[in-house]
């Protein structure tokens, strides 16, 4: 049905487009590996993160196992991420975007997507459309998808009810229904049987903290969260989920549970994201993950400047010697934060090659001088392994920049690095 269209301008003068139908949903295109020059890219390990998926299953041990796989699958590509993890046997995944949801269906993705979000705009069409779990803290998630069951017919909503999961907010004070509020949204529930409240979920606020301040905060919110789900099932739901751990609470959860199991949060099911991607090595515990991504480009350029020339944007480095200067086609578009100038290294086959200059948006100079014998077409690692040489010992493990450690060098975290990754570097699938 075509969607009809109103333009109008706000103060500023800008044209806005608003769409009296349901909304299209378009989502931009990632560059494909055969349809890119240059030679950036991401790589992503598919058995690593299989094995990922066994490991956090364990951890989990009978609660199912949901993988997040928002911001594109923590920038490994949402889609590809998501097929494998189901042929593994993962219970579910969850996204925080309407959009985000639709392109895993239009993808061919079959298992239970939860949408945590909680922001659906004019679009709760889609959301029954395509088989999707909202999440729901305030009435007006009620009333919107009451309508749009009555629109799309009622048929198969009243066979098996339309489900959706009720957040509670126990502390993080962003999204869910505060404690307080409760008993108001459960008597609202009453004037829409057919909307089931089929899990309840929080979102833990300190699970990273291995201190005895992060322990009282967990113990606190799961405290809040025994009592919300008390309370819901007081008034006469029966959710069939109750969810909080991340990963740091899911990991933590394996760890610390033997000690007090008040800080179990695994519940019925769990929620890991970076766990899922190797992301994190401070909270893997006994678990034996490994890192998903890897990022490799080239060497385009070499040139010698001598003493007391300067490199890159604003000359924030210049030479103490005569230096050997590799120009590499990779920037802060690309996911290398301008951050690392004049402070990290990567690696050239297997070397460490400092960052010289600023890191710029579509380029970095490294000072390649100590590099033995450097050419064009050198690999160069942002993160992972590198490739080891031919004539590399047998048994020896390759040099290897973890996502830590550059996150930790640029002042950011993990996830920042990785969601970083933008969609103009191909990604590259290994099996």
């Amino acid at each position: 049905m075509p969607i009809e269209a109103h333009v109008s301008r706000d103060p500023r003068g800008a044209q806005v487009v608003r769409e009296e139908a349901s909304l299209r949903v378009l989502k931009p295109r990632r560059a494909a590996p055969d349809h890119v020059v240059r030679p950036t890219r991401a790589e992503v390990d598919l058995t690593a993160l299989r094995t990922n998926l066994r490991q956090v299953q364990r951890a989990a041990g009978t609660a199912k196992v949901w993988a997040v796989l928002k911001a594109d699958g923590y920038g490994h590509g949402a889609p590809a991420v998501a097929r494998t993890l189901e042929r593994a046997g993962v219970d579910g995944v969850a996204v925080a975007l309407l959009e985000e949801a639709i392109e895993l269906r239009d993808a061919g993705i079959r298992a239970p997507i939860l949408v945590m979000g909680g922001y659906y705009a004019d679009s709760y069409e889609e959301l029954l459309a395509h088989d999707l779990v909202p999440v729901v803290y305030h009435v007006g998630h009620l009333q919107a998808l009451a309508r749009a069951a009555r629109t799309r017919g009622l048929g198969e909503v009243a066979e098996r009810g339309l489900r959706v999961h009720l957040k509670i907010d126990t502390g993080m004070a962003r999204l869910g229904v505060r404690p307080a509020e409760l008993p108001a949204m459960l008597e609202a529930f009453a004037a829409f049987p057919q909307i089931v409240i089929d899990g309840v979920m929080t979102h833990l606020a300190c699970a990273d903290a291995a201190d005895e301040q992060g322990d009282d905060s967990v113990r606190a919110q799961l405290t809040a969260f025994d009592r919300a789900v008390q309370a819901v099932r007081a008034a006469g739901h029966t959710p069939r989920w109750q969810h909080a751990a991340n990963s740091a609470a899911l990991l933590r959860s394996g760890v610390r549970s033997k000690a007090s199991s008040s800080l179990d949060a695994r519940f019925s099911a769990v929620r890991p994201g970076i766990a899922i991607f190797g992301g994190v090595a401070s909270t893997r515990g006994d678990l034996e993950l490994r890192q998903t991504l890897r990022l490799r480009s080239e060497i385009v350029d070499l040139r010698t400047i001598e003493v007391g020339e300067g490199v890159g944007y604003g000359h924030t480095f210049r030479a103490t010697r005569r230096t050997t200067v590799a120009t590499v086609p990779m920037g802060y578009a690309d996911g290398l934060p301008r951050s690392l100038s004049n402070q990290f290294s990567l690696l050239v086959r297997g070397h460490r090659a400092p960052i010289v200059g600023a890191v710029s948006m579509d380029l970095v100079t490294l000072d390649v001088t100590d590099v033995p014998n450097p050419r064009i077409r050198d690999e160069v690692v942002a993160l992972g392994a590198a490739t080891p040489e031919r004539n590399a010992p047998i048994g020896v493990r390759p040099a290897t920049i973890e996502v830590e450690e550059l996150a930790r060098a640029a002042g950011l975290i993990p996830w920042d690095i990785m969601t970083s990754i933008s969609r103009r570097v191909p990604r590259f699938y290994r099996t």
